[in-house]
This record gives structure tokens, sequence and C-alpha cells, in this order.
């Protein structure tokens, strides 16, 4: 994994082509000068979108090759996904959501 723009973009390595990469691009934004709220950089996916990913991909493999791994590594894939998705119906109760405030 190489680091491309920290926190935002990064390119990784194929599996069977030591030359081949792709790049896996996070939505980025920043604080707009003297307010509270985001503006976007660049458009991306989000963790949780990934997360969708990776348990998906985990649950097919599991199907292929079960084993006690795979079910907690989705078990707890699941569990993260459900903390930033808790977090995020927080910040929007609190009419927080899409702003640079905690």
């Amino acid at each position: 994994m190489e680091v491309l723009d920290e926190g935002h973009r990064y390119r990784v390595a194929n599996m069977e082509d030591p030359n081949g990469s792709q790049e896996i691009k996070f939505i980025n934004k920043e604080k707009e000068e003297d307010s509270y709220k985001l503006r976007t950089v660049y458009d991306g996916t989000t963790n949780e979108e990934l997360m969708k990913v990776l348990i998906n991909r985990m649950k097919y493999l599991n199907c292929k090759f079960p084993c006690i791994e795979n079910g907690e590594t989705i078990h707890h894939l699941q569990v993260a996904l459900n903390f930033q998705n808790s977090r995020t119906r927080d910040r929007k109760k609190r009419k927080v959501e899409g702003k640079h405030i905690a």
C-alpha cells in the first residue's frame, strides 16, 4: 500500500501482477473558512462503503472456504460498520452531519 494523499487516496497492489495497482479514493472535505461547514475537495467513497464491500467479499469467500477466521472477520467488520452507522445517526440527530463539529 502506498499513501497518495493521507486519509484520502491510496494505491494498493494487485495480487498477482507485482507491477499492477489500483487506487482507492475516499471523499475529501475541508472546513470552509470562518464557518463550520465542509466543502467537498473531491468526491470518493466512504469507510462504510468499503466495509460493505469487504463484508460481501468475506461472505462470498466463506461460502467457498468456510473457517472460523472468516466468520470472525465478518463479525468484526459488521461491528465496525454498525459503530460508523451509529455515529452518523447521532450526528444527523444532532444536526452536525457534514459540519466540522464534534
